[in-house]
């Protein structure tokens, strides 16, 4: 009985270190928001990408350029310093977007977001929330006291055929960091950041562990990491957490882990700069992923001011810590 006793003891210890390792729990709280997002102008920034600019492959080079001058036009009105990177891929020029705000001093912390979509596919959650959910948090940073520097990069050619490659648009800038000798303190990915469900069972997972950890109810904002980011996801979770009520988990596992890696925070990961990504967890809950039914009619723009005010709250915390 005493060798069962200890065993058992040694499992429930292992359990315990595993569920703090994996979801970041913290007592620690933070002040909730004073900031607004108007749920109404994430609709139309989602509306002019899915629907005016439609589609956004890679083969449409005028829709992702019509795309990049958009995003251009949003970021120096928030009062961003605004750079286009242009890169040639077969014979065709690329463009990110980058706004910089807040002061000059490192290290940088990047929030970045893909705008091109998944073949003809209109891409309202993928990725058109994420890249308005960028634009909004622009306007919040332009008038923000920032104690370092904040870049906000729209990212091109995150999406097959390019996925994994060093042509995709977050590759060729994360590169340009690590050759330039920048310092980054954190980069924060968003991905897909729209669409919400309050049904029973909305929300499945790639294993049957986590099914005992997190709801299974997809009316929630998720902070994916590796194991060596639980110190950023921690503190991305608390500030999201408490500046609304939306309900926030957290998740850091080891970087095979399935689905970990499946945006572009990964190629952060490739240069050893620490990142997350916030995510409605994509095809976990939206079925319509790569499909022609991520429409913009979908998304619930409520929740998703709040993901944007949350990650607000979080970017400012990190700059100033």
């Amino acid at each position: 009985m005493k060798r069962f006793l200890s065993v058992l003891g040694l499992v429930l210890v292992g359990l315990a270190i595993l569920f703090v390792l994996t979801t970041q729990p913290s007592c620690t709280h933070c002040p909730p928001t004073q900031q607004s997002v108007a749920p109404e102008r994430l609709l139309a920034h989602v509306e002019k990408l899915s629907i005016d600019f439609a589609p956004r492959n890679y083969k449409r080079v005028w829709n992702l350029d019509k795309c990049a001058g958009y995003i251009s036009d949003h970021f120096m009105k928030a009062g961003g310093n605004v750079e286009v990177q242009p890169y040639e891929v077969e014979g065709k020029t690329y463009r990110n977007v980058v706004a910089q705000f807040g002061s000059t001093n490192e290290p940088v912390i990047v929030v970045g977001a893909h705008y091109d979509s998944y073949q003809d596919t209109p891409g309202a959650d993928d990725n058109a929330s994420g890249v308005a959910g960028l634009i909004e948090l622009a306007y919040l940073l332009g008038q923000a006291d920032l104690g370092q520097r904040v870049e906000l990069v729209a990212f091109t050619l995150e999406e097959p055929p390019f996925f994994r490659t060093g042509n995709m648009g977050s590759a060729r800038h994360a590169f340009g960091l690590k050759q330039a000798g920048v310092e980054v303190e954190a980069m924060v990915c968003l991905e897909m950041i729209g669409y919400f469900s309050d049904q029973k069972d909305s929300q499945q997972f790639p294993s049957a562990l986590m099914k005992m950890i997190y709801p299974n109810t997809g009316n929630y904002i998720a902070v994916i990491g590796s194991m060596g980011d639980r110190k950023l996801a921690k503190k991305m979770k608390e500030s999201m957490r408490d500046a609304t009520d939306l309900p926030v988990h957290s998740m850091c596992a080891p970087k095979g882990f399935p689905g970990l890696d499946f945006s572009d925070h990964l190629n952060y990961w490739n240069f050893d700069y620490k990142a997350v990504m916030v995510t409605d967890t994509a095809f976990m809950r939206n079925f319509t992923y790569h499909g022609t039914g991520d429409t913009a009619d979908r998304l619930d723009y409520n929740r998703m001011a709040k993901v944007v005010l949350g990650v607000y709250e979080g970017v400012v915390r990190l700059a100033n810590d």
